[in-house]
């Protein structure tokens, strides 16, 4: 197919890959230029601008740091992508933001699939993620064939609505978050007890967070945050979206949040959302 992906940022770069390998032509753009010369040499065409990248294109996937992004670079200039094409949106959004993009996307005439994805990069380079998809059917099938190439076959989610496919990822994320919490809520109470965080990491494995420790318990311990799965500013983000969502409180997402929005206002945005740890 001819496939164009909008936004090379941590995420955009591994997924941009795995169309390269598949033989997809592949057309990118991104907002600032550096990351298109690393992708044009692996054989992605780059366009100059995203309506340029679009031209032609059978299928959009925009990979982009949230729905105002999204917003910015589609909805606002009115994108002109083929019609009949598919819109496969990968972008966390909040389920109206996606209901707006979907209503829009049929305005078009262009068929919207939200497709957001759950995990890291070492996973999506891995083509391991968990993968959601929501959409009509016809068009869910099809984006099905293109977003499996980065997904765990056995991790894929199907829902009849990009809303819920929306939804979904924020309650993954909302997850993530609070098993953050409360992997930094263990070490303080292992350490203010007289144990070393080696000795409450080696407990934790038994219990219920083993997951989170595992893959951030060292992370934590060394007390390097520079490589970056995952950044403080995205989750910021996306907690944001859960916050604004949900009609009850949620007191551990706000908490969360707020420890986020600390690290994004001392400089830390672009480290490991893991980084709000530093200062256990």
């Amino acid at each position: 197919m001819d496939i164009t992906l909008l936004g090379l940022g941590r995420m955009g770069r591994e997924l941009v890959t795995h169309l390269i390998d598949a033989g997809h032509t592949v057309t990118v753009w991104n907002r600032s230029p550096g990351p298109t010369e690393t992708v044009g040499r692996r054989g992605a065409r780059v366009a100059a601008t995203a309506a340029e990248a679009v031209e032609g294109a059978e299928a959009v996937v925009t990979v982009l740091f949230g729905p105002d992004a999204v917003r910015e670079t589609v909805i606002e200039p009115g994108l002109p992508l083929p019609s009949g094409a598919l819109w496969i949106d990968v972008t966390t959004v909040a389920p109206s933001d996606a209901e707006e993009f979907a209503a829009w996307a049929s305005s078009a005439d262009v068929r919207y699939v939200h497709s957001p994805v759950v995990g890291s990069l070492a996973p999506a380079r891995a083509g391991s993620l968990a993968v959601l998809i929501g959409g009509e059917r016809e068009a869910a099938k099809q984006a099905r064939s293109i977003v499996s190439l980065w997904a765990d076959p056995d991790k894929i989610r199907t829902f009849d609505a990009p809303a819920k496919a929306a939804v979904a990822k924020l309650v993954a994320n909302l997850a993530l978050a609070i098993s953050m919490e409360a992997l930094m809520e263990t070490l303080r109470l292992g350490e203010a007890g007289g144990m070393s965080a080696e000795e409450v990491l080696d407990v934790l494995p038994l219990t219920t967070i083993a997951p989170i420790a595992g893959m951030k318990g060292p992370v934590v311990t060394s007390g390097s945050f520079d490589d970056t799965q995952f950044s403080a500013s995205l989750l910021a983000k996306d907690l944001r979206l859960m916050l604004a969502t949900a009609d009850a409180a949620l007191p551990a997402a706000a908490l969360v949040a707020a420890e986020l929005q600390r690290a994004v206002e001392a400089g830390d945005g672009e480290k490991d959302f893991s980084v709000i740890a530093r200062d256990r």
